[in-house]
């Protein structure tokens, strides 16, 4: 289940998909599968080479692309996504959620 942004952040991720952008969209989720994570951030580019390119340099198996829909990303979860976001400047998306729930 997602929940926590806005359309317009959605619309803009899909948007930056589409034009091969790599493109970052964090929200809640929860998923049983994935106890003590609650939120995951979805790192998508409709160009999969691009896409492979920069999950490889994080250490990400080209096999977790998840490539159902029309927006093809990887999904990260807990310590990847933590350490992913920050080496891309993006902490702030994190964070935004850390102060929701305090």
């Amino acid at each position: 289940m997602a929940f926590g942004i806005k359309r317009d952040e959605l619309n803009r991720w899909k948007q930056d998909v589409k034009e091969e952008k790599i493109a970052f969209l964090t929200h809640y989720w929860i998923d049983e599968r994935f106890p003590g994570s609650s939120t995951v951030t979805k790192v998508g580019c409709s160009n999969l080479e691009k896409l492979e390119k920069w999950g490889r340099q994080y250490g990400l198996n080209p096999e977790w692309m998840d490539l159902r829909g029309n927006y093809p990303h990887f999904d990260l979860f807990g310590e990847h996504q933590v350490s992913i976001m920050e080496a891309e400047g993006m902490l702030d998306q994190l964070n935004k959620f850390k102060k929701e729930k305090a």
